[in-house]
């Protein structure tokens, strides 16, 4: 029986699988926001953002050569006509156009604060105005000459352009970047110049290689200069692919300060490093003592940039500390490069250098070919209206008889038989008006119309010849512009002129227009360990019950007494170097390893080790060992399981350490390098095992094997030793005892072994 509360579905209801209306809906949203957000235009290298910004400004007629207007106006009117989305967004968007430190023709000449290299943000639209630049006003030239499709705005109120005519390949001389639904665009700045070249050598050898095209794009042009040390034939190999990528490196001198002192002086850093968070990173570097050589790091940066490296001696390779600095900072980066662009605005494609620039010049042929037949209306318009022009004036009396007397003059021109000639009327009533109804020559409605707006002081006889001078210099115009429309290697040729001028606008011998970034080779600097560049001095190393380290310069009595904080005293005091490797072994069975040249200073009370290494709380710390390469250690648990690892393989490279021992329930218990042929075990019951050392398994990581058998308890101590030289312990008076007849507790490994010798000490450990 059915439900009386339940309803049939209406005829205008419509029932969707939730799988696919939220696919539906997503497929939208990842078209439009690879579309309509995140990737540019092949053409004219925009993304819709940026081209609804500079359309707006040109309708706000703010012109290179103009006065400039708040942003807030700007980022306002493009918002509320074209882009429908934050303010601050669209004012973020254009701010980036008015930075010349990211892009390198900037397309927004901004005056106020709009941002800078280190990282400040812009100041608020309110505060700021900005202009077109001429760079700006080229990717529009021709737009009110039909040169490209316009479609509705958001609203449909307006309308706006698809693309801009774009003089010059945009995409590569600005570069452009974005993020999509799964997809993305990254593309470095290029050189004009160089990029023109390219164009023109494209127009000659349509059927040119991608490597010939590299013989004019050097590569990169960043607007920060640098230098890049890419190979050229990965660069090559990226250019053909549309994906790769390019190291980058500052620009650095050498800098003589005399008496044999010199530094080092950054003057140009890697594409959006931002200046302060570079200072921050090296000096952390400094801190952390990551490049021992690097001493201090000073911005004395105006309007150019200046950073100050000092080395910590003037003994130091120039060359060999900045490798280290490429190495551990942002001096040297990795830009890459995936050339995803949308193909006529709607395909996305990852293109090659060639593809890239094939879909620039098809664009300009377009755009020539619309403009000429833009041109070509308007010629045709013009010569109409001079024709009827033309003859008002070789029957200027008879024009003026019609406009005077006839109450409908437009008609009565355009009635007219302009082929006879006509007696001037004196009066209203010697007027006759025009009766031919197929005139042999007679006036269009656009000439009639024109003839009655003509102003009075152009009726002077000058004018006619002028008239005949234009309408002459406007057929033959016609006739070339049909020739054009006519001949594609006309148009070509007409297209590689239009690329000369911008050139000459915008190439290198114009103000910014040389090529900023440098080519070199990377050089080989050799990997010096740290080690070799840390001075070599004497330490004490000591280390608190609660953890606290600190390293005392020279060799200090280990016996002396030292400060500690309340209820805290010493548990590790040994002499060390500043070169040493210290391994610490944790209760969690890992390793950490810090170097002694990083410890802090024995002024203090030092700092916790465990803001060095990531050692948890509840793990103590078992022991702290001077890595000595070579050499093996002994592990072992709790619960009496155990193994030799080679200390080469304990040695950590991260704060997290490095897991040896594996343990179940139980702990670490102990690590004690390897000295001797035996191995000594004690229990928590006090049974001693002696057996050979060669019966335990050297691993690099596990669980290990038993050494001692347990009824309770587990594991207490645990020594090696040579069996000739008898197994010693540090009796409760300090003393030094000596055991050499060990037959009684030499067994086998995992035996239970036998009762402690006599005076062994009651804590049941060796030492």
């Amino acid at each position: 029986m059915s439900d009386d509360n339940e309803t049939a579905p209406g005829p205008n209801d419509v029932t969707e699988s939730l799988r696919s209306a939220i696919g539906d809906r997503y497929l939208t949203y990842a078209l439009s926001t690879i579309m309509h957000r995140a990737l540019p235009d092949a053409r004219d290298g925009l993304k819709p953002v940026h081209r609804r910004i500079l359309y707006a400004m040109s309708r706000l007629r703010l012109s290179p050569t103009g006065g400039f207007l708040k942003s807030a106006k700007i980022s306002g009117d493009t918002m509320g006509d074209f882009h429908p989305h934050g303010d601050a967004a669209i004012y973020d968007a254009m701010a980036r156009l008015a930075q010349d430190f990211n892009v390198r023709y900037p397309l927004v000449d901004g005056q106020g604060n709009f941002g800078n290299i280190d990282g400040d943000n812009p100041a608020a639209s309110r505060y700021t105005e900005a202009r077109m630049t001429a760079a700006a006003e080229a990717l529009l030239e021709g737009l009110s000459e039909d040169a490209v499709d316009f479609r509705d705005n958001y609203d449909g109120r307006l309308t706006e352009p698809s693309v801009l005519p774009a003089s010059f390949p945009n995409l590569l001389a600005n570069g452009s970047s974005g993020i999509a639904v799964g997809m993305a665009t990254n593309i470095p700045p290029h050189n004009l110049h160089e990029l023109i070249d390219a164009c023109l050598h494209l127009i000659k050898s349509p059927g040119a290689a991608d490597d010939s095209l590299l013989t004019h794009i050097l590569g990169p042009d960043f607007p920060t200069g640098g230098v890049i040390v890419e190979p050229p034939e990965n660069m090559a190999e990226a250019y053909r692919t549309g994906r790769g990528s390019f190291r980058l490196r500052a620009k650095w001198e050498v800098e003589d300060l005399g008496r044999g002192q010199w530094q080092i002086v950054v003057t140009e850093i890697p594409y959006q490093v931002q200046k302060s968070k570079l200072i921050e990173k090296l000096a952390e570097v400094i801190q952390t003592k990551k490049v021992p050589l690097l001493a201090d790091v000073r911005d004395e940066s105006a309007e150019d940039v200046r950073v100050v490296l000092e080395p910590r001696a003037r003994s130091v390779d120039p060359e060999m500390l900045m490798g280290m600095l490429f190495r551990n900072s942002d001096l040297e980066i990795r830009f890459s490069l995936n050339m995803n662009v949308l193909i006529d605005g709607l395909t996305p494609k990852v293109c090659s250098l060639k593809e890239v620039l094939r879909a620039f010049l098809d664009h300009r042929r377009d755009v020539l070919v619309r403009r000429s037949r833009h041109r070509l209306g308007k010629i045709d318009h013009r010569l109409e209206v001079l024709e009827g022009f033309i003859i008002a004036f070789l029957h200027l009396d008879r024009v003026i008889d019609i406009i005077r007397y006839d109450d409908d003059p437009k008609s009565a021109l355009m009635a007219e038989d302009w082929a006879h000639p006509h007696i001037r009327a004196t009066s209203e009533k010697d007027y006759v008006g025009p009766k031919s109804t197929d005139p042999e020559i007679a006036l269009t409605e656009v000439q009639a119309e024109a003839i009655l707006n003509m102003r009075l002081r152009s009726l002077r006889r000058l004018e006619e010849l002028e008239l005949i001078a234009e309408r002459d210099a406007l057929r033959a115009e016609r006739q070339g512009i049909m020739a054009l429309l006519a001949d594609e290697a006309l148009q070509w040729a007409r297209i590689a002129d239009e690329l000369r001028e911008t050139r000459k606008q915008f190439g290198r011998t114009s103000p910014g227009g040389a090529r900023r970034t440098q080519f070199a080779l990377a050089a080989d600097v050799a990997d010096v360990p740290i080690e070799a560049m840390i001075d070599r001095e004497p330490i004490t190393v000591v280390c608190s019950q609660m953890g606290w380290v600190r390293a005392m310069t020279g060799h200090i009595d280990l016996t002396r007494d030292l400060k500690f904080k309340d209820g805290d005293a010493a548990r590790f005091t040994f002499h060390a170097e500043t070169t040493d490797k210290l391994l610490v072994f944790g209760a969690n069975g890992r390793f950490y390893t810090v170097s002694a040249a990083n410890l802090p200073g024995g002024r203090g009370m030092g700092e916790p080790l465990r803001l060095m290494i990531d050692l948890p709380n509840e793990a103590e710390i078992i022991d702290i060992l001077i890595h000595k390469p070579g050499e093996k250690l002994l592990v072992a648990s709790t619960d009496g399981n155990g193994f030799v690892v080679p200390e080469v393989e304990v040695v950590a490279q991260t704060r997290a350490g490095k897991q040896v021992l594996n343990l179940g329930a139980s702990t670490a218990r102990l690590c004690k390098r390897i000295a001797g042929d035996h191995v000594a075990v004690v229990g928590e019951n006090r049974k001693v095992l002696v057996f050979g050392i060669d019966e335990l398994p050297e691993m690099t990581r596990g669980k290990g094997v038993r050494l001692q058998k347990y009824k309770d308890g587990g594991l207490s101590d645990a020594t090696t030793f040579t069996l000739a030289d008898g197994l010693t312990w540090l009796d409760p008076a300090g003393r030094t005892r000596t055991q050499s007849e060990l037959d009684e507790w030499i067994g086998k490994r995992a035996t239970a072994g036998r009762m402690a010798p006599r005076g062994f000490p009651r804590d049941n450990r060796f030492t």
